[in-house]
């Protein structure tokens, strides 16, 4: 019986990097679970203290983040590291990175704005959040397929889609509710606006998940 081979990994001997990389990739999960717990904080409690430290603590993590892949185009440049893959390493840490920049931005417009969410749509809310941050946690997990085992990319790619499709369902859904709510219109569009900001989310997850189908494709020829 022939077994068969699976793609070596991208990094080779370049700990270093794969170290680097990781810890990066971890930073995405981590703005996500800040993200969900600083917006459920938010429909309970409005712009509290605590959602504030939830705010300087994704400050934070946007903060590391940028470090760590500064730190790895300046390792993969100067140690001439993976040469035929570097472009595509690049501009999956810009997208990746992108991600947290969104849900940093997020926090910032509860913080400045602070929407009235009425209560009945606090769960809608919350069940979009956590459908979102489920939607970048199986693009992360795609990511790492990529480093190290291409032919997972597309199972992990398959959860992304299926988390987009649900975060727009839900979003539709909560949109469809609160303007069928007696509010004034203004209320209604501001309530929208956050709805939307939180769906895109999901909708450049699933964009990084294109370019990951296609940056594996690439590695098997």
């Amino acid at each position: 019986m022939q077994l068969v081979q699976k793609p070596s990994s991208l990094f080779g001997r370049t700990r270093v990097l794969e170290g680097q990389i990781d810890e990066f990739l971890d930073k995405v999960v981590e703005a996500g679970l800040i993200f969900k717990s600083a917006v459920d904080t938010y429909l309970g409690h409005g712009a509290c203290r605590e959602f504030e430290n939830f705010l300087r603590d994704e400050e934070k993590v946007e903060s590391r983040a940028d470090n760590l892949r500064r730190a790895v185009e300046t390792e993969l440049y100067a140690q001439t590291l993976i040469p035929e893959a570097r472009g595509d390493v690049l501009r999956l840490l810009e997208d990746m990175d992108n991600l947290i920049n969104m849900y940093e931005g997020n926090l910032f417009r509860f913080s400045i704005q602070q929407p009235d969410i009425p209560r009945q749509f606090n769960d809608g809310f919350r069940q979009l959040t956590a459908t979102v941050v489920t939607c970048v946690e199986s693009a992360v997990a795609s990511a790492r397929a990529f480093f190290r085992d291409t032919q997972a990319v597309r199972d992990h790619n398959s959860k992304v889609m299926f988390y987009e499709t649900q975060a727009d369902t839900l979003s539709t859904s909560l949109q469809r509710q609160i303007f069928g709510h007696d509010l004034e219109l203004a209320h209604k569009r501001h309530l929208a606006y956050f709805v939307e900001k939180i769906d895109i989310i999901a909708n450049t997850a699933e964009d990084v998940a294109d370019g990951l189908a296609i940056y594996a494709i690439k590695r098997k020829i």
